[in-house]
């Protein structure tokens, strides 16, 4: 039988990262992972919504809540940033009904839906690991992607309740997969660092230096590429690499990919843009 869940794609793989849906399809192709697309989902707020509006952020998100419980399915999204303010905004309706009850009564008048708080939320890392099994996905490996991996948790995820048994607070479940994948493993503190996303429109110069730090750290331990649990975060670590160069006296260049990709990859998908990243790692180099 397979797995089966309401697909959350996250904040930007429909505008700044297209690869990720690219690949997120391919790879639960082949697991057997059944993805039901939530037509008119909205983003979970990146936690940029809730800082104007808590309320509004809290609705869209019961919104999606009761999307998902509508089909009989828990969410699944391979972004760290939604899984984590997903899951924040779920908690604090499970628990204050008063709250759940006024988020309803909008719910009622605006799309005809309500959320019963049935639905769970789950990040594609712990599935991956917990429900797939890493010796599944070992077999199913085509080209081992055989670099020194350095695995970008972020720290949206990082939440007690909802790493299933990995460590909140010393997390390996991304180290097993990049070891599974054929990979080797880097060991950086960095891993579960924020790059301070939320900030980039108002804190810019905050932001770049906390993302060059972070990508120094990876570089320092010898890793040849960085590959992210959080889409989000992989904007900020990618895309502003030039820019984050401003505040680091060394060179920050390296390459940065989802995880999605990652796995893709391995699997034998998109082979020729596998060999433009194998290009990548040889000419930027360490």
């Amino acid at each position: 039988m397979p797995l089966k869940y309401a697909y959350h794609p996250g904040n930007v793989s429909h505008s700044s990262a297209p690869e990720v849906k690219d690949t997120m399809f391919p790879i639960a192709k082949t697991l057997g992972i059944d993805l039901t697309i939530m037509e008119g989902a909205t983003s979970c707020g990146a936690g940029i919504i809730r800082q104007v509006n808590n309320r509004l952020q809290l609705t869209l998100n019961a919104r999606t809540f009761a999307m998902a419980e509508s089909l009989g399915l828990d969410i699944l999204t391979p972004c760290a940033a939604t899984a984590g303010n997903l899951n924040e905004d779920l908690q604090t309706l499970l628990k204050d009904s008063i709250l759940l009850a006024e988020i309803n009564s909008i719910l009622a008048k605006t799309c005809g839906l309500e959320f019963k708080g049935g639905v769970k939320v789950h990040h594609l890392l712990h599935v991956l690991v917990e429900e797939v099994g890493l010796d599944k996905i070992e077999s199913k490996v085509k080209n081992p992607l055989n670099f020194k991996i350095a695995g970008y948790y972020g720290p949206n995820m990082q939440q007690s309740g909802m790493c299933g048994e990995d460590d909140a607070f010393d997390p390996s479940y991304l180290e097993d997969l990049i070891q599974a994948i054929g990979g080797n493993a880097v060991s950086w503190d960095s891993r579960t660092q924020s790059v301070g996303t939320p900030g980039l429109l108002s804190e810019e110069p905050t932001v770049l230096r906390q993302s060059a730090n972070v990508i120094l750290d990876a570089k320092d331990e010898g890793a040849e590429i960085i590959v992210s649990a959080c889409n989000l975060s992989h904007t900020i670590l990618d895309v502003y690499q030039g820019k984050a160069s401003r505040f680091s006296e060394r060179p920050i260049n390296i390459p940065i990919i989802h995880m999605t990709e990652m796995i893709d990859f391995a699997f034998g998908h998109h082979n020729t843009r596998l060999a433009q990243l194998r290009t990548r790692i040889a000419v930027i180099g360490n």
